[in-house]
This record gives C-alpha cells, sequence and structure tokens, in this order.
C-alpha cells in the first residue's frame, strides 16, 4: 500500500469517527424523542461504516 492510500485511509476513518462524536453531541442536545432516535441511528451506522472498513485493513 501507498503512503497516498493510507493516508486516505486514515482520513477516512478519522470522518467516520468524527461523524459518530458529532451524532452523539447533536443527540444529547436534542429534547424531541423521534429526532434525537434518529441522529442516534445516524451515529450507529457511522460506528457500523467505521467497524467494517476498519476490519478491511
Amino acid at each position: 500500500m501507498t503512503d497516498k492510500e493510507l493516508l486516505y485511509i486514515e482520513d477516512a476513518l478519522g470522518h467516520e469517527q468524527y461523524f459518530q462524536q458529532k451524532c452523539r453531541e447533536t443527540a444529547q442536545s436534542l429534547s424531541d424523542p423521534e429526532l434525537k432516535a434518529c441522529v442516534e441511528n445516524f451515529g450507529a451506522r457511522h460506528q457500523q461504516i467505521f467497524s467494517r472498513f476498519y476490519g478491511l485493513l
């Protein structure tokens, strides 16, 4: 794997972690239960993407 490819992978994993964090923070600030559940689902999806992508390595 080239250095450029490794940087891309590192960047992609970092983005998924960032999205998870933002979804968690946003969900905590929401009072509408339906909207909160939706954002939590987005966070869980980003966790799945991160895990699958990391698992490929």
